[in-house]
């Protein structure tokens, strides 16, 4: 299938041609490229081309401190590179939790990345083998000179698809879908990159899910699901790991929501593992031990999600948790011990003082 396949409401043209009663769009998402003068001539790499460089490059210029920039940027950094990252923002990743930032900005520094927060890339020139490109930020311009450039400034949906002789709407954020994943044109769905504002493979495959599932099952009465519902975890692999699922800092603190910081410098396994400098922050209703949310900043946090989201995903509380038992010593038990330490926050003046008296007698 290629551009401007859409000929008719309900047909595709290609050869052979098909004529459909339900279809899907799954065309996915390609790395967004910023109108930067001199970029598309002096050449660029995004994140599906850099692996294909037939020599590791001595200097890479980073465009973009997200997820995808901040994963390259170290992992190249670890393969040999000299890395200079170009932030817009002045923190890395979304800047919604200055810990987070904080904690991937002391790991950048000690492995020796550069990043130039507050920057604006203007414009890029070739000189022979060697790129040169000319930056703003708070001290005024100035010129980096490098041997590859990266971009890494997010993604863009693939609309280019005369959808619009089918009747399906569209705009720069992608197709325009209900929550039931559904198009403009009602017999028409999208799943994955092209419609979804978080373009992760697990949502997308989420999304596909649900889609086959009100198509094929609602009609026997099995319900349709909305995606709105779906609780989706997400994880940037940088080294440590940055997971999370639902609320973030930024939001229990304007929502209201309680915040459980537990530091992994009180986690055995965490201290043997030399990862005591992690952390887990667990958001919950201001009222209650239903869990809204989780960050983890940790070696394998990704890993360690998983059962905070299960939890989500079931209705199950800080108190269940708290009331499993988890294996010693394991870094699972950090989740545990934020439960634990939910419990405790419920305890009087007068009981937490006989609990002091009686682990004295113990």
């Amino acid at each position: 299938w290629g551009s401007g396949i859409c000929q008719c409401p309900e047909c595709f043209s290609g050869r052979p041609t098909v004529t459909v009663s339900q279809s899907g769009d799954c065309h996915g998402a390609r790395a967004a490229v910023p109108e930067i003068p001199g970029l598309l001539e002096a050449g660029f790499e995004t994140n599906a081309t850099i692996f294909a460089l037939p020599e590791l490059p001595q200097r890479l210029a980073v465009v973009g401190g997200g997820a995808v920039g901040s994963e390259l940027s170290q992992a190249f950094r670890r393969l040999g590179s000299t890395v200079h990252l170009f932030q817009r923002r002045e923190s890395l990743l979304d800047g919604r939790d200055a810990d987070v930032s904080q904690a991937l900005d002391e790991q950048f520094q000690a492995e020796g990345i550069i990043v130039h927060y507050g920057s604006t890339l203007r414009r890029v020139e070739r000189h022979g083998a060697e790129l040169i490109l000319t930056y703003g930020d708070r001290h005024g311009e100035s010129q980096h000179q490098s041997d590859q450039i990266l971009v890494a400034t997010g993604r863009v949906p693939n609309t280019d698809l005369n959808l619009g002789a089918a009747g399906v709407a569209f705009n720069n954020r992608g197709i325009v879908v209900n929550d039931y994943l559904q198009t403009t044109v009602p017999h028409i769905y999208a799943v994955g990159d092209v419609c979804l504002p978080r373009k992760f493979t697990h949502a997308a495959d989420a999304s596909a899910r649900l889609v086959l599932k009100n198509l094929f099952f609602a009609p026997y009465g099995w319900g349709r699901s909305r995606f709105s519902k779906l609780i989706i975890p997400a994880v940037t692999f940088t080294s440590p790991e940055v997971a999370r699922v639902g609320i973030d800092a930024q939001t229990a603190a304007e929502s209201g929501a309680r915040t459980i910081h537990f530091p992994f410098s009180r986690l055995d396994r965490a201290v043997t593992d030399g990862e005591g400098m992690n952390f887990l922050k667990v958001f919950h209703a201001a009222k209650g031990d239903r869990i809204l949310g989780a960050t983890i900043v940790a070696e394998h946090a990704g890993e360690l999600l998983a059962e905070v989201t299960l939890a989500m995903v079931h209705g199950l509380g800080l108190n269940a948790i708290a009331q499993t038992i988890h294996a010693y010593p394991t870094q699972a038990e950090a989740i545990r011990k934020a439960a634990d330490a939910y419990r405790r926050n419920l305890l009087t003046p007068r009981s937490r003082a006989l609990l002091r008296f009686l682990s004295r007698l113990g």
